[in-house]
């Protein structure tokens, strides 16, 4: 967790800023992190970022376009160096809080870097749970949930949620059970497709979100929340077609199992984090090709070890997360390559 001198400085930020601009890594976490420190402040703009697996520089655009005072990035593992000499130019405080591993990270020394993994007791909880350590608003609780076991992470909070709100939970205490099969899981996973809409619809979805003032109010389809159910139900449709198949091939006696598909759209992460759940002795790769790149998603034991190995030497291929859960990219036709040196490390 963030030390208290660490906690007491955020809010000082916050506090401070009174037109920030907060990016936030595309999914429930990042986007759960945004929620907690705009709902506590009452003021700010969020940008989810696609980029991989850094905020670029173009994204810079936005602190323009919305006259932000304060930059805020969430949940972002790696940051343009071009992104932090526009910041310099104009002289607009950054506060990014992140819990990645990062080996050669260099941080500008006007950056307020905050990432508990380099604090003296590491730890490595999703930046949800850090902004809710921030804000500690009970009335939120249910937001910082969400993201946490969307991150596979079990809140110390969670009794509390629980006793509040029984008819979302399960009795299991397993994340991922939670996130199948309870209905605060139903809504983690309303937010993940809502992220994937087209940009409209995502800030119709964030503006809901942030005026939102419970969890039955986003469980609930509304005239207000029509356009995220509605993504939801549509790509529900097509991921459990892709799941399907991908658990027949997981029901192979190998130790890895490779997914490969195609398509309009990417479900890599939300496939390996099921796959995984449903195989947890074995080590998943799932593998989405669309025109010149593959994104790579590996879920299991020395994931992140095994990957760095197996991508060693491929031109252009990148990545990086966390031990179990890794993600990355490369060009399509460096994939037979990929494949073949993660057998080797695998063994290795």
């Amino acid at each position: 967790m963030l030390a208290r001198k660490q906690v007491k400085e955020i809010r000082e930020h916050l506090n401070r800023a009174q037109n920030p601009i907060f990016f936030f890594d595309n999914d429930q976490d990042g986007l759960c992190s945004f929620l907690l420190l705009q709902r506590y402040i009452g003021r700010g703009k969020g940008v989810p970022i696609k980029s991989f697996p850094e905020l670029s520089v173009e994204y810079f655009r936005k602190v323009h376009e919305l006259s932000a005072d304060y930059i805020f990035i969430l949940d972002k593992p790696v940051v343009s160096s071009d992104f932090f000499l526009e910041s310099e130019k104009v002289n607009i405080p950054i506060v990014w809080i992140d819990h990645h591993i990062m080996d050669e990270i260099v941080i500008p020394s006007f950056v307020n870097y905050y990432n508990p993994m380099q604090n003296k007791k590491k730890t490595g909880e999703p930046v949800t749970a850090l902004c809710y350590q921030v804000t500690s608003k009970q009335d939120d609780m249910w937001i910082a949930v969400i993201g946490c076991i969307s991150d596979r992470y079990m809140p110390t909070f969670y009794d509390k949620f629980e006793k509040k709100h029984s008819d979302l939970t399960i009795k299991s205490r397993s994340v991922s059970d939670i996130y199948y099969k309870s209905q605060i899981g139903k809504i983690a996973q309303i937010l993940g497709f809502g992220l994937m809409d087209r940009t409209s619809n995502v800030v119709t979805m964030i503006r809901f979100l942030t005026k939102v003032k419970n969890p039955d109010e986003v469980l609930e389809e509304s005239s207000k929340n029509y356009l995220m159910h509605h993504r939801y139900d549509q790509l529900e449709s097509k991921y459990q077609q892709l799941l399907k198949k991908a658990v027949l091939l997981g029901r192979k006696k190998e130790k890895v199992l490779f997914f490969q598909y195609g398509g309009d759209l990417s479900l890599s992460g939300h496939l390996s984090n099921e796959l995984i759940y449903t195989f947890p002795e074995k080590t998943v790769v799932v593998i989405y090709m669309k025109g010149a790149k593959a994104n790579i998603s590996v879920r299991g034991k020395r994931a992140k070890d095994i990957f760095s190995k197996a991508i060693a030497g491929l031109e252009g291929a990148t990545g990086g997360g966390h031990e179990v859960a890794v993600g990355g990219q490369m060009k399509i036709e460096d994939v037979e390559k990929f494949r073949e040196k993660f057998a080797l490390a695998m063994s290795s």
